[in-house]
């Protein structure tokens, strides 16, 4: 990855998948912060290692994915995604599992939208609360609906279960067309929960939705 101003980093993708891949990280997490209070001191070593601990586990995490193939694109998504794309985005208040940061932007007509728990965006001063449940598809879509970027039409649309992913995408492609303010260029790699078409085989509408891992600000 290059060097990025980070938006949001969720630690609890960071921490469900990193033991996977070493078993021995919490360990080595622990060998190397004794090293680095020898050497440099505990007065740096308190205040520099939390971040760049954090941005460590990331990069490990996000390489093990890049080395296994799991990282695909935004037109040919794997189980995870990466994408460098503009985008507007909000925090939207939820009244079950915490506040929902939601991220979306139109990829070369492809609605991209990235969504999970507000407790993840770094600098937010978010409260600690709820259970990542943001990350979670159908928690997702319901603070998405809920919120003030949907109408009425589009809640009843989620509560339709006749034809609950065609409901689910539209859901998402409102979402991305009505979030306000200016866009930010941000890199991101996201989980990927939904990926498909809606409208006629004429005039099809991708919509993309994941839940990203992380989010960075990019010149």
């Amino acid at each position: 990855m290059s060097l990025s101003y980070y938006l949001y980093i969720s630690d609890s993708k960071i921490d469900m998948m990193l033991p996977q891949i070493d078993p021995g990280s919490t360990k080595g997490h622990q060998t190397e912060l004794s090293i680095g209070l020898k050497m440099f001191g505990a007065r740096r070593t308190s205040v520099s290692a939390p971040g760049a601990d954090r941005i460590a586990r990331l990069e490990r995490v996000v390489r093990h994915l890049s080395d296994t193939r799991s990282v695909g694109s935004l037109d040919a998504p794997e189980s995870f995604f990466w994408g460098l794309m503009p985008m507007r985005w909000r925090v939207i208040p939820s009244e079950t599992g915490g506040p929902l940061a939601f991220f979306g932007g139109t990829w070369e007509g492809k609605s991209v939208g990235l969504g999970g728990s507000g407790r993840h965006l770094l600098g937010s001063g978010t409260p600690e609360s709820g259970h990542g449940l943001g990350s979670m598809a159908p928690a997702l879509l319901d603070g998405i609906a809920s919120s003030e970027l949907e109408d009425e039409q589009v809640v009843d649309a989620v509560e339709d279960e006749i034809d609950g992913d065609l409901d689910a995408l539209e859901t998402v492609r409102k979402a991305v067309r009505e979030l306000r303010g200016p866009t930010q260029n941000v890199e991101f790699v996201a989980k990927r929960l939904l990926d498909g078409d809606i409208g006629g085989p004429d005039a099809p509408q991708p919509v993309l939705l994941g839940t990203p891992v992380y989010v960075a600000l990019v010149d």
